[in-house]
């Protein structure tokens, strides 16, 4: 075999999860060669290009968070971490500790939970604390924002009675706010990727909201991104792309860029913790009101529409569905239109629709982290029917393929945490919530990356080295795997090498 300077020999690696000693040569990007070391006599098969010894280490496909906000998580590095907090006046007072810390004109705050506060975000209570500067606060799963009175006259928004706005008027009054400068952005998105490259993760899919392939397109020119990214379209931007001829798969952006057109992602609800997921039953305390049963983001026969107009032209569907009406809805679509694509989160199921999923063909996109995070939550909301939410145990002996994915910033962009919930069912002292729908360690590593179970020849060579076998790692260790290095098309994102 000639010599190939850019070729890569792994030695003493294992193969997978409990897998045996190998050699893996890699070379242009893609796997070439997976020999065992036992093999005598072997070696000039793999010889050619650099070696490199793991001592024993373990190499796994590359992992992928199938469900990600990118510029949202990049931003919500850098304001003010409202997790975890108790109260909407625990919230307020935090603002007013922080308010002299913050940079910018408008003090931006990420990630308040108010579904079990016994008092309600209200702007008095951020007015009563900074009444001159803007504060718009975002909530864990962007569903709401929270606004002082300042903050809702910069957007046009003054006359708001609460200033909680959820749902589609909460991404325009988002949309609608200063934001910080675009090359700032950028740079903290390449920063975002290499944190993401050195938790394993070689690619994403990102759902931001906006003109997201063209966000891509430009940033591309300017820096090669440490992991692979889709990037999905939303239907303002769905027939510019369709009159470019952009099909999902295809490359974007600049040449050789790892840059590809996603999905087109559409709405049938909204959220648990905003009590907006659409639900066949009502939530308590709402019983009577108009939204008592959650809100219909999209009519069906709209969302049949524009899965076909967008399927027809070689753009597969994402569909957010979140309560088990939305989700039937979300089926019943697919059926109708009969093409590939996704149904993100399907975080509650009628046991009918379970089958559904691999009978239509449908990715089941779900991020685990939600089902530790919004445990106390749904067993309030969906109080008699927890044994069918979050349900990837029942999902998978029903057939259906699982992705998993953060929701970064609803979580934080790292497949481990993931696998841990998945495979736990918990991430405090509590038992496991639903035991009966965990998911193995190898299942859960498959749905992290993105389907592949195997190091095989002929794959991207898209792999992670990590120091522990999952196989031999309890729960806290999952949730921090020491990861070693991050390979993501033969090339170093993560490690020293």
């Amino acid at each position: 075999m000639a010599d190939n300077p850019s070729a890569l020999t792994l030695t003493r690696v294992r193969l997978g999860a409990g897998g045996p000693l190998a050699r893996v040569r890699v070379a242009d990007g893609r796997i070439t060669h997976v020999v065992p070391e036992t093999d005598a006599g072997s070696g000039a098969e793999v010889d050619g290009g650099r070696q490199l010894d793991l001592d024993g280490r373990v190499l796994l496909p590359g992992l992928w968070d199938a469900h990600v906000h990118l510029a949202e998580w990049a931003s919500a590095r850098h304001r003010l971490d409202l997790a975890g907090i108790a109260s909407a006046q625990a919230v307020a007072d935090l603002v007013r500790e922080r308010a002299g810390a913050a940079d910018g004109a408008v003090l931006y705050g990420y990630g308040f939970r108010d579904g079990l506060w016994a008092d309600a975000p209200h702007k008095r209570l951020l007015d009563a604390v900074l009444p001159d500067r803007p504060v718009a606060l975002v909530s864990a799963d962007l569903h709401a924002a929270w606004l002082n009175s300042a903050g809702l006259a910069l957007v046009g928004r003054g006359d708001h009675p609460t200033g909680l706005i959820r749902e589609h008027e909460a991404f325009e009054v988002l949309s609608a706010l200063p934001a910080a400068p675009t090359d700032v952005v950028d740079g903290w998105i390449e920063d975002a990727c290499l944190a993401a490259a050195a938790r394993g993760v070689t690619g994403l899919i990102d759902f931001q909201y906006g003109d997201t392939v063209a966000d891509w397109e430009r940033r591309s020119a300017q820096f090669r991104p440490a992991v692979r990214v889709s990037a999905a379209v939303y239907p303002s931007h769905l027939d510019a792309a369709i009159r470019r001829g952009l099909r999902t798969g295809d490359e974007v952006g600049a040449d050789g860029s790892p840059v590809r057109m996603g999905p087109l992602k559409l709405f049938t609800d909204g959220s648990l913790n905003t009590r907006t997921a659409l639900c066949r039953d009502p939530y308590p305390g709402l019983e009577g009101t108009d939204d008592a049963h959650g809100i219909e983001e999209t009519a069906p026969e709209e969302l049949v529409r524009l899965m076909r107009h967008a399927a027809a032209h070689g753009i597969e569907p994402a569909v957010h569905a979140i309560g088990d009406r939305a989700n039937t809805v979300a089926l019943d679509a697919f059926e109708a239109v009969r093409c590939r694509g996704r149904i993100e989160h399907a975080q509650l199921l009628s046991p009918q629709d379970l089958p559904r999923f691999a009978q239509l063909g449908v990715v089941a996109g779900v991020q685990p982290r939600h089902l530790t995070d919004d445990r106390d939550v749904a067993d309030r909301y969906w109080a008699g029917r927890t044994e069918r939410a979050f349900a990837y145990g029942d999902l998978l002996a029903a057939g259906a393929r699982l992705e998993f994915g953060s929701d970064a910033p609803v979580s934080p962009l790292d497949p481990w945490l993931a696998i841990a919930s998945a495979v736990s069912r918990a991430d405090d002292e509590r038992p496991a919530w639903h035991p009966e729908q965990r998911l193995s360690v190898p299942d859960a590593l498959v749905a992290a990356a993105r389907g592949r179970r195997l190091i095989r020849v002929g794959d991207p060579a898209d792999l992670v080295v990590v120091d522990v076998d999952p196989l031999d790692a309890d729960p806290d260790t999952l949730r921090a795997m020491p990861v070693h290095a991050t390979l993501t098309n033969g090339r170093w994102t993560h490690g020293t090498y």
